[in-house]
């Protein structure tokens, strides 16, 4: 089995059990663990940042609607007044 295929069936495990999962790609720690396991009803919030007059695309409104109605925080940031 590749590194691949087992980081997959672990995906499918833990949505299975309830988790809202995500691949971590790229982040500004170096060494962070491939997978991001959020459990209904977390205390975990998850900000979008946009300029003063940014606006966020159907998919991200639809990331922050999902991740909202797994239970998490969710804000967009425009940084007004800094």
């Amino acid at each position: 089995m590749t590194e691949q295929q087992i980081q997959s069936k672990r995906i499918k495990e833990l949505e299975a059990e309830g988790y809202y999962v995500l691949k971590l790609i790229k982040t500004n720690k170096n060494g962070i663990p491939d997978l991001l396991a959020i459990p209904p009803g977390c205390d975990v919030l998850f900000s979008e940042i946009k300029k003063p007059n940014g606006k966020l695309t159907k998919l991200q409104e639809y990331r922050l609607k999902e991740l909202k109605n797994h239970g998490c925080k969710t804000e967009v940031y425009k940084g007004v007044g800094l």
